[in-house]
């Protein structure tokens, strides 16, 4: 996949020193790709990047969006501010500064420095929850969350401008997102099962779409590279529909831990979650972390991504149990 990227093409990638940002740039380099990133002013790039050129800017800055995206033949916007759950009017205002009016000034800077191919990473909280189904993308509700509208919102912009310019755009929309240097709620509930806080977790019969941060870069290179990909949106997943007995039997089993057959009611799950955000909330922090690290293997999630494999080849590398087992060694007891 990534051999088909062709080598003349120089690409910005814009947020590379992030989870997936600093990734792709890994496997862009080992290609002998000409890699440029644009870098927040204070930014240390890392030892590695001898060879990856650096602008430093940011994406409210129009003036430093032109330098990066000068010369450039492709743009990997990759960019963003995460805190899907964060729903408060300042969380709100950032969001859309960044995800989507950032997004709207760096497609104005790749138009007018004649760039040819700009892949946007959406999410799929672009669109509202699926509810008890598994969706694709013809799933078309509306975004619940701020961060969510502000995807959508420079979504639709990447199509527009790509039309209107007969630039190459493809929008990705990758799943909860797992590997090395994963964050968030996901981490935390591995964290929680690894240290035996977590307890035996029932199986509910609902399912959620987790991706490997290897096939995200797979798609984002596939997006860019494929003359089919131009003017269209991809769910990006790894091809399996977990359930959360099925995430806590993994990292378990993963870790040399046997597996209980028993478990937790999920109504009990649930009240000792919100028991544990009211302390939380008694001692200042104002969120609902427990709840809401639950609700990822709990609820319903579930997405269907063959309309990637079938029209770009993709093919996820990677499963959640692949990883575990093939990542976790130290961790074993």
């Amino acid at each position: 996949m990534v051999a088909t990227f062709p080598q003349d093409w120089p690409v910005l990638v814009t947020g590379g020193t992030g989870f997936i940002g600093r990734r792709l740039v890994a496997t862009l380099l080992a290609q002998g790709h000409r890699v440029r990133v644009l870098v927040r002013a204070g930014t240390a790039p890392p030892a590695e990047w001898a060879s990856v050129e650096t602008v430093v800017g940011d994406l409210a800055d129009a003036a430093s969006l032109e330098r990066a995206c000068a010369g450039m033949h492709t743009v990997l916007h990759v960019a963003g501010l995460a805190h899907a759950e964060a729903d408060t009017p300042e969380w709100a205002a950032r969001h859309w500064a960044i995800n989507a009016a950032g997004t709207f000034s760096l497609l104005d800077a790749a138009v007018k420095a004649g760039v040819e191919r700009f892949v946007f990473l959406s999410s799929s909280k672009a669109v509202g929850d699926p509810g008890p189904h598994c969706v694709d993308e013809g799933w078309d509700s509306a975004p619940e969350s701020p961060y969510g509208q502000a995807k959508r919102a420079a979504e639709q912009r990447v199509l527009a401008v790509g039309q209107a310019q007969g630039l190459h755009v493809v929008n990705i929309r990758p799943v909860l997102v797992y590997g090395p240097g994963m964050k968030a709620n996901l981490a935390r509930l591995i964290e929680a099962i690894r240290r035996g806080w977590l307890p035996p977790l029932p199986e509910t019969g609902h399912r959620r779409s987790l991706v490997h941060v290897d096939d995200v870069i797979q798609a984002l290179l596939l997006a860019a590279v494929h003359p089919a990909a131009a003017g269209r949106t991809y769910l990006v997943t790894d091809g399996q529909a977990y359930s959360g007995r099925a995430l806590y039997a993994i990292v378990r089993r993963a870790l040399g831990r046997r597996v209980p057959r028993w478990a937790i009611p999920a109504s009990l799950c649930y009240g000792i979650a919100d028991l544990a955000d009211g302390l939380r909330w008694l001692a200042g922090r104002r969120d609902r972390r427990m709840r809401a690290m639950l609700d990822k293997v709990l609820g319903w999630a579930c997405y269907d991504s063959s309309r990637i494999s079938a029209e770009l080849g993709y093919r996820p590398i990677w499963t959640l149990e692949r990883y575990c087992e093939t990542e976790w060694q130290d961790l074993r007891d």
